[in-house]
């Protein structure tokens, strides 16, 4: 899956590399999260008692923990 992909500005490492698999990259601060195809963020602000409310139905991946690689593989089997 190439697309849109809205990235959260601590992970700017990862755009580079998303950019050259072919996927469009744009902040997350200022992205229209529905009109995206995926969300990488970064696991910082997780939720301790693993109780999160979701507001869109736009897959998210957690980045903390992940290489690159890991990452561009989640996307690649959305």
């Amino acid at each position: 899956m190439q697309g849109l992909i809205a990235v959260e500005k601590n992970l700017s490492r990862l755009v580079d590399i998303l950019e050259s698999e072919g996927y469009e990259v744009v902040d997350l601060d200022e992205a229209a999260v529905e009109s995206v195809d995926a969300i990488v963020v970064s696991g910082a602000d997780h939720n301790l008692m693993d109780m999160q409310d979701t507001f869109t139905s736009v897959p998210v991946i957690d980045a903390s923990g992940k290489d690159a690689a890991a990452i561009l593989d989640e996307l690649q089997k959305l």
